[in-house]
C-alpha cells in the first residue's frame, strides 16, 4: 500500500511538473507572440511616419519647385504684381524667413503694399526680433509702412509697439511722438480714429497710476506736480477729442463726465456739441460707405465733393487719403487730390510725398509723373532728384507713344528755366542742347519700336528747340537745320508748318530767308495753295523789288494753274468712277429683276405638278378638315401670329434637329393640338406673360417641361405651346403667370440652355399695339468697367474665363456669346468691379495665348444695335402683315402667291375673301393667262381646288 501510495504521488507529482512545463511552454508562446505584435506594432509606427515624411518631403519638393518658378518669372517681369503676392505665400508656408524677408523687400520697392501686407510683415518682423535688444530695424520698418497708404491699424499697431520699449531712455517721449503723429495722420478719420484716441489715453491712465502716491501718503511737492502735469495731459486728450467729429463720441463724453473729478468745462461742451452736430451731417455720408460694396468709388467722391465745399483742409486730407486706400488704382482720384494739395496747402513733405505715392500706384498714368516733375521744381528739389524722377518715368510703361512726348516736353521745359541764356555758354544750356538730341534719339528708337509711330508727327519738341535756338541763343543757323529735318519728315506738304518756319524767320531771320521759305512752301505745299501764295504776294507787295514781284507771280500762276488741273484730274476720275458704279449697280438690279422673274415662273409650274400629284390628300382635307380649321385661323392662331418679341420667330426655316412627323401620326398630332387649344379659355393676359423662342421643335412634352422650368418663378396659370396645323411643336409658346411679380424672376432665365440650345425669354408684348416695342437686355454703348474678348477657342467654358480673369479684379460676370443653336462664337464678355480693373484686365490679357488660340482683348464698345439697318430686317415688316391678305385659313400650303412678298404694295386694297374663296372669282384660263403677263391676282385655295378638279 505504501509502495502503491508512493508510486501514485510520484505519478501525481510527474502529472503537475508537465502541467507546469506544458504552462511555462504556453507562457513562453503567448509572450514570444506579444513581443512579435509590439515590433509590428513599432515597425507600423516608423513605416506611417515614413509615409508622413515622404509626403511631408514631396510637398516641400513641390513648393520649392513651384518657388523658383515664381522667381525666374520675377527675374523675367519684375512689374508682376501677383507673382510677388504668391512668393510672399509660399515663403512663409515654407518657413523661409530669410528668403521671405528679401520678397518683401523687393516688393516693396517696386509697389507700395497693402495694409494686410505690411500688418503680416511688421507682426513676423516682431517675432523674429523679440529677442535682439535692437528694436531700430522695426522702427525703420513701421516708418515705411506708415507713408504708403494713411491706415489707423498700421499706425496703432505702430505706437502699441513703441510702448514695448518705454523702459529705455527717452521711452515714453518716444511713444508720445508717434501717438501725436498717429493723431495728425488717422486722428481724424470719422470710423478708426476713435480706436486711435483710446489708446492714447489708456497709456496716459498706465503712465498716471505710476505717479499717484499710495493712499494715505501725502504726496510731495514734486510728485504733485507730476501728477497734475500728467492729469492735464489726460484732460487735454478729452478735450482734443470731443472737438473731433466722431462715431461713437456720445460715449466718449460720458467718460469723460464721470472721470473729471472737476466737471466738464462750458468751452469743452460748446466745442462737443458743434463737433456733434458736424458728425450728424457727416452720418448719411458715413452710412452710405458702410451700405456700398467695395471700392465705393461713387460714394467717396460725394463725400470729398461735400468736404471740398466745407473747406476744412484736415478733413478734406483724411477723406481723400480714406478714398484713395480703397481706390489706389485709380488715377483720376489721384489727380484730384495732388491738385488739391499743389493749389492749397502747398505744404513741401506732404505735396512731394502724396506725389510719389501716386506714380507708386499708378506709374503707367503719364499726367501724374508730369505733374510730380512740376511738384519737384515748384518745391525747389535738387537737379539730380528731378533727374531720377524722370527717368523713372520713362521706365514706366506708358500706353501711348504720344505720352512720352509729353513727358519729354515736361523735362526739357524744366531744363530751360534752368538756363541762364544771358551767358553764351554754360553747362545748363549744354545740357539742355543734349537732352534735346537725346529726346530725338528716344523718339526715333524706343518709341517707335514699341509703338510703330514716334508719336510726335508734327515734330513738336524739334519745333520748340528751334524756337530757343532763334530766340534765347540767337542761332538761326541751328534754328534752320532744325526745320528743315522737320520738312523732311513729312510736314512739307503742310501749309502750316511752311507757315509757322516763315514767321520764325520774320521775327528772327532775315527777307532774304523769308522769300526762300515762301518759294519753297508754294512749290510743296498740297493743302492749301491759295493761302501760301496769297501770304508770298502780300510779302512782296510789302518788301520786294518788281523783279521779286514778277517772280513771285509767276509761280504763284504756274503752281495754281497746275493745282487745278490736278483737281479737275481727280473730279474726272471720281465722275467715271461714280459712273462705273452706278453702271454695275443697274446691271445687278436688272440681273436681280430677271433672276426673281425665273423664280416666279419656275414656282408656277412647280405648283400646279404638286397640286396635280397630292390631289387626293388636298381633296380630303377640304371636304373634311376645312370647318375647325377655320376655327383655328380665325380663333387663338391669328391672335398668336401677333404676339412677338425682339427675339423674333424663326420664318420659314426650320431650326436644327426639326423632323417631321410620320404620316400615320399627323392626325392624331392634329387632333391633340386642336383639343389642346380648344380646352383652354381665352383669359390671356399680356402683363403677366413671357415669350418664350429659340427652342427645339423635336422637344417632346414642351408644356410639361416648361411648367417644370418655369415653377420656380411663381404660380402658373397655364403654359400655351404653339402648334402648327398638323400638330407638330413651333419652337415658341408663352407662359402665363398668377401674378405680375412672376414676370421678372422669369426674364432672368433668359439664355438658360434647354436640350442644348438658349432659351430666348422676354416680354410678352402685342406688336399690333406696340409695333415698335423692343427688348435688348444688353448695353449698345461702350461699357469701361466691362470687357470683350475675341478669338477664344470654342471649348472654352464660363469657368475656364473666369478662372483666367479673376487674377485682374473682381468678377461680377462672365457671358459667352453663342449662335441661336447654342454652338459658341469664340466671344465673350466679362464685367468687372470697375473701371481700372477692366483697363488692368486689357493690358494684361490681350495677346494671350488661350488653349493655342490668341484672343483680342479691348474695353466693350458694343456697335447701336439698329435693326432698319439689316439687310434681313424686311422680314419684321413682313411678318407684321395682316394674316387677311392670305384668306382666313392663313398662309396654309394649298395657297401660293406668285408674287415675291418684297413686291407687295400695302396701299393696295385688298379684296375680301370668304372660306378661302376670292369674292371675285376668275377663270382658270384667265388667271393663267393674267400670271403669264405679270399682274395676275394670287390665287386663292378654291382656285387650285377647281383647277385640279376640273383636269
Amino acid at each position: 500500500m505504501a509502495a502503491s501510495s508512493s508510486n501514485a504521488e510520484q505519478t501525481q507529482l510527474q502529472d503537475m511538473e508537465e502541467e507546469d512545463a506544458g504552462m511555462e511552454e504556453r507562457e513562453m508562446e503567448s509572450d514570444d507572440d506579444d513581443e512579435e505584435e509590439e515590433e509590428e506594432e513599432r515597425m507600423g509606427v516608423e513605416n506611417s511616419e515614413d509615409d508622413e515624411e515622404d509626403d511631408s518631403s514631396e510637398d516641400e519638393k513641390e513648393n520649392e519647385a513651384e518657388i523658383q518658378r515664381l522667381e525666374e518669372q520675377l527675374s523675367i517681369n519684375a512689374f508682376d504684381y501677383n507673382c510677388h503676392v504668391d512668393l510672399i505665400k509660399l515663403l512663409k508656408q515654407e518657413g523661409e524667413l530669410v528668403r521671405l524677408r528679401k520678397a518683401r523687400q523687393k516688393m516693396s520697392e517696386l509697389f507700395p503694399l497693402t495694409e494686410e501686407i505690411w500688418l503680416d510683415w511688421l507682426k513676423d518682423e516682431i517675432r523674429l526680433t523679440e529677442e535682439e535688444p535692437n528694436r531700430e530695424k522695426v522702427y525703420e520698418l513701421f516708418e515705411r509702412g506708415v507713408k504708403d497708404y494713411i491706415c489707423p491699424d498700421i499706425w496703432l499697431e505702430y505706437a502699441q509697439y513703441s510702448i514695448g520699449g518705454m523702459g529705455s531712455p527717452g521711452g515714453i517721449e518716444k511713444v508720445r511722438s508717434i501717438f501725436e503723429r498717429a493723431m495728425t495722420a488717422v486722428g481724424l478719420h470719422m470710423t478708426k480714429g476713435q480706436t486711435v484716441w483710446e489708446a492714447y489715453r489708456e497709456f496716459e491712465n498706465a503712465i498716471l497710476s505710476t505717479v499717484q502716491p499710495p493712499p494715505g501718503r501725502i504726496p510731495s511737492r514734486e510728485e504733485q506736480e507730476l501728477l497734475n502735469t500728467q492729469l492735464e495731459r489726460i484732460h487735454t486728450l478729452f478735450r482734443r477729442q470731443l472737438a473731433i467729429p466722431l462715431m461713437d463720441m456720445e460715449a466718449t463724453y460720458a467718460e469723460y463726465e464721470e472721470w473729471s473729478e472737476q466737471g466738464v468745462a462750458d468751452t469743452v461742451v460748446h466745442q462737443y456739441k458743434k463737433a456733434l452736430q458736424q458728425m450728424e451731417k457727416c452720418k448719411a455720408l458715413e452710412e452710405s460707405l458702410l451700405a456700398a460694396e467695395p471700392p465705393k468709388l461713387a460714394e467717396y467722391q460725394t463725400y470729398i465733393d461735400y468736404e471740398l465745399k466745407e473747406g476744412d483742409p484736415a478733413r478734406v486730407q483724411i477723406t481723400f487719403e480714406r478714398a484713395l486706400a480703397e481706390n489706389c488704382l485709380v488715377p483720376d482720384m489721384w489727380t484730384k487730390y495732388n491738385t488739391y494739395l499743389d493749389r492749397q496747402l502747398k505744404i513741401k513733405d506732404l505735396v512731394l510725398s502724396t506725389h510719389e505715392r501716386a506714380v507708386r500706384n499708378c506709374p503707367w498714368t503719364m499726367g501724374l509723373w508730369k505733374s510730380y516733375l512740376l511738384a519737384l521744381e515748384r518745391h525747389g528739389a535738387d537737379h539730380q532728384t528731378v533727374s531720377d524722377v524722370f527717368e523713372k518715368a520713362l521706365n514706366a510703361g506708358f500706353i501711348q507713344a504720344t505720352d512720352y512726348v509729353e513727358i519729354w516736353q515736361a523735362y526739357l521745359d524744366y531744363l530751360r528755366r534752368r538756363v541762364d541764356f544771358s551767358k553764351e555758354s554754360s553747362k545748363e544750356l549744354e545740357e539742355l542742347r543734349g537732352s534735346f538730341a537725346r529726346s530725338l534719339d528716344y523718339m526715333k528708337q524706343d518709341v517707335e519700336e514699341r509703338f510703330g509711330e514716334s508719336g510726335d508727327p508734327s515734330c513738336i519738341i524739334m519745333q520748340i528747340w528751334a524756337r530757343i535756338e532763334a530766340l534765347h541763343c540767337k542761332n538761326m543757323q541751328k534754328a534752320r537745320e532744325l526745320w528743315d529735318n522737320i520738312m523732311t519728315k513729312g510736314n512739307a506738304k503742310y501749309a502750316n508748318m511752311w507757315l509757322e518756319y516763315y514767321n520764325l524767320e520774320r521775327s528772327y531771320g532775315d527777307p532774304v530767308h523769308c522769300r526762300k521759305a515762301l518759294h519753297r512752301a508754294v512749290q510743296c505745299t498740297s493743302d492749301y495753295p491759295e493761302h501760301v501764295c496769297e501770304v508770298l504776294l502780300t510779302f512782296e507787295r510789302v518788301e520786294g523789288a518788281l523783279e521779286d514781284w514778277d517772280v513771285a507771280v509767276q509761280k504763284t500762276e504756274t503752281r495754281l494753274n497746275r493745282v487745278n488741273e490736278q483737281r479737275a484730274k481727280v473730279a474726272e476720275k471720281e465722275a467715271n468712277l461714280a459712273r462705273q458704279e452706278g453702271d454695275r449697280a443697274e446691271q445687278r438690279r436688272k440681273a436681280r429683276a430677271d433672276k426673281k422673274g425665273q423664280k416666279k415662273a419656275q414656282k408656277g409650274f412647280r405648283a400646279g405638278e404638286k397640286r396635280k400629284a397630292e390631289q387626293d390628300d388636298y381633296q380630303d382635307e377640304w371636304n373634311e378638315d376645312s370647318a375647325p380649321k377655320r376655327h383655328r385661323g380665325n380663333g387663338d392662331q391669328t391672335a398668336e401670329e401677333y404676339m412677338e418679341t425682339e427675339t423674333g420667330l424663326f420664318g420659314r426655316n426650320a431650326p436644327p434637329g426639326y423632323k417631321p412627323a410620320p404620316p400615320g401620326v399627323k392626325k392624331a398630332q392634329q387632333a391633340a393640338a386642336q383639343k389642346q387649344n380648344d380646352d383652354k379659355p381665352e383669359l390671356r393676359s399680356d402683363n403677366s406673360s413671357v415669350f418664350i423662342s429659340n427652342l427645339a421643335y423635336t422637344l417632346e412634352e414642351p408644356e410639361a417641361k416648361l411648367r417644370t422650368l418655369f415653377e420656380t418663378c411663381g404660380p402658373i396659370q397655364q403654359v400655351r405651346p404653339i402648334f402648327s396645323n398638323k400638330g407638330s411643336f413651333k419652337g415658341y409658346c408663352y407662359v402665363q403667370f398668377e401674378s405680375l411679380a412672376s414676370v421678372p424672376e422669369a426674364l432672368k432665365l433668359d439664355r438658360r440652355e434647354v436640350e442644348g440650345r438658349p432659351m430666348f425669354v422676354s416680354p410678352c408684348v402685342d406688336k399690333n399695339k406696340n409695333p415698335d416695342f423692343k427688348v435688348f437686355k444688353y448695353n449698345t454703348s461702350i461699357e469701361k468697367h466691362k470687357i470683350f474678348i475675341s478669338g477664344l477657342p470654342f471649348s472654352c467654358t464660363k469657368e475656364q474665363l473666369e478662372e483666367i480673369s479673376k487674377h485682374y479684379g473682381t468678377i461680377k460676370d462672365v457671358r459667352l456669346v453663342t449662335y441661336r443653336s447654342g454652338k459658341p462664337k469664340g466671344l465673350a464678355y466679362v464685367e468687372f468691379a470697375d473701371e481700372a480693373q477692366a483697363s488692368q484686365a486689357v493690358l494684361k490679357m490681350d495677346g494671350m495665348e488661350v488653349e493655342e488660340n490668341k484672343i483680342s482683348v479691348a474695353i466693350s464698345n458694343p456697335p447701336r444695335r439698329n435693326m432698319m439697318d439689316k439687310p434681313g430686317s424686311s422680314r419684321l415688316t413682313t411678318d407684321m402683315m395682316p394674316r387677311q391678305m392670305y384668306g382666313s385659313r392663313g398662309r396654309g400650303r394649298t395657297q401660293l402667291s406668285l408674287l415675291p412678298r418684297s413686291l407687295h404694295r400695302q396701299s393696295a386694297p385688298v379684296s375680301k375673301v370668304e372660306n378661302g374663296t376670292a369674292a371675285e372669282r376668275v377663270p382658270a384660263t384667265a388667271s393663267a393667262a393674267a400670271n403669264a403677263a405679270g399682274d395676275a391676282k394670287p390665287l386663292s385655295n378654291s382656285d387650285f381646288a377647281r383647277m385640279i378638279l376640273n383636269k
